[in-house]
């Protein structure tokens, strides 16, 4: 176990880690405004960005901030007075530099220029809002397994253990907590009471609308939280099957699944490609959680500011196109597919469903009526931080 301090070491870290990618590209303006020139080593570059993010982000005392920053240079000796100097200069010349930054799109917004241009394309009366909620830390919500316990009853082990928490009124199997908690302060998770799941990735068991004797395909399942739903929600399944192309990451869906003391057929095999793995038997409801940008959660994971590029889009839009085509073949007649992305761009959405529908002629759109998200002409879209909801978007599928 691992100690106190211990703890709270790691706990610092990864708010350092995650609050440096959160706002590089504002920390990156500001420190080349204290160059000279660019800075080539990477490590002390990384550094000093650190640094920089405890005197503008965290409540850590600017002399503390400055020397735990310089001391940590010390194995590179040459690099430790740059270091003192540029955090220095940056405490004397605050003011100036973050009314600089602010007036640079890029590190105002603290967003890629290109990621910037697409959304405001897309949203143009939504899109301060969304860069304001990418820059947000994400509440931690948690998905009650219905089918062992009430939410209300588990709301109440949790006040009993002294964790806050409110429902969600769209959504009855999810929980909000009113600040994150480590997974093993959670009553009964490993026995399969709970899991961690946004409410927004929890709507697509309801909207999938599976009933006894019917046959499921989680197409991109990993790591398998809504196959798992799926199960919790409908125990009289004549199957679910789960696909991944990916090995390690299917491992873990059969791990969340072992846990949950539930069961699936697993698979490993590319979706674009079901020959390889489908046994002939068509589904009466198949999900496609299609690989996507993962714009919608980049308050969850802010490192996809810096890891995406603009060229992704259209790459994803054709993997999108292609799974979407040979999966529509496993689908019974009568049946449904729900199609869903943690995506915030039409490219990805409604515009990829809207030409699907307009090449296949036995396939028509189950409007989604609900009380969270916004309607689209095709498909229902979610905004980040909607609900306080991840962003993320569904559209519903029926086989004539």
């Amino acid at each position: 176990m691992p100690t106190v301090e211990s703890a709270k070491d790691k706990a610092f870290i990864q708010a350092l880690c995650y609050g440096v990618c959160r706002y590089y590209h504002r920390l990156d303006f500001i420190l080349n405004q204290l160059l000279d020139k660019p800075l080539k080593d990477v490590d002390i570059k990384s550094l000093i960005l650190i640094g920089l993010y405890q005197l503008q982000f965290m409540r850590v005392k600017s002399h503390a901030a400055v020397s735990e920053t310089v001391a940590a240079a010390r194995k590179k000796p040459w690099a430790k007075a740059l270091v003192n100097a540029v955090l220095r200069n940056y405490l004397r010349e605050q003011d100036r530099l973050e009314q600089q930054a602010d007036q640079e799109p890029s590190a105002a917004l603290s967003h890629p220029r290109w990621l910037i241009d697409r959304i405001q394309q897309d949203w143009p009366q939504q899109a301060p809002q969304l860069f304001l909620e990418n820059n947000r830390q994400p509440p931690m919500v948690l998905r009650v397994n219905l089918a062992r316990i009430s939410r209300e009853r588990y709301l109440n082990q949790l006040a009993e253990r002294g964790i806050s928490a409110v429902p969600v009124d769209f959504c009855p199997s999810a929980l909000m907590l009113d600040s994150p908690v480590p997974v093993d302060l959670l009553p009964g998770f490993d026995q399969g009471q709970v899991s961690v799941q946004d409410a927004a990735a929890q709507l697509a068991a309801q909207l999938l609308d599976v009933q006894p004797g019917h046959r499921v395909l989680d197409v991109c399942a990993a790591p398998g939280g809504k196959a798992a739903h799926i199960l919790e929600s409908q125990p009289q399944l004549k199957e679910l099957v789960a696909v991944d192309i990916d090995a390690s990451r299917m491992q873990r869906v059969s791990d969340n699944l072992q846990r949950l003391k539930l069961e699936a057929g697993l698979l490993v095999g590319d979706a674009a490609n079901p020959e390889a793995w489908w046994d002939g038997q068509s589904f009466e409801r198949i999900l496609l959680d299609a690989p996507c940008s993962a714009l919608g959660v980049i308050r969850r994971h802010p490192d996809i500011k810096l890891l995406r590029r603009a060229e992704d889009i259209a790459q994803l839009q054709s993997l999108q196109k292609n799974i979407l085509g040979a999966i529509w073949p496993l689908l019974a007649p009568g049946g449904i597919l729900l199609y869903a992305t943690c995506s915030v761009l039409k490219q990805e959405n409604e515009q990829q469903i809207e030409a699907f529908l307009a090449e296949h002629i036995d396939a028509s759109q189950l409007l989604i009526e609900a009380g969270w998200g916004s309607a689209r002409e095709f498909g229902r879209q979610i905004f980040t931080g909607e609900s306080a909801m991840d962003g993320f978007y569904y559209a519903r599928i029926i086989k004539r």
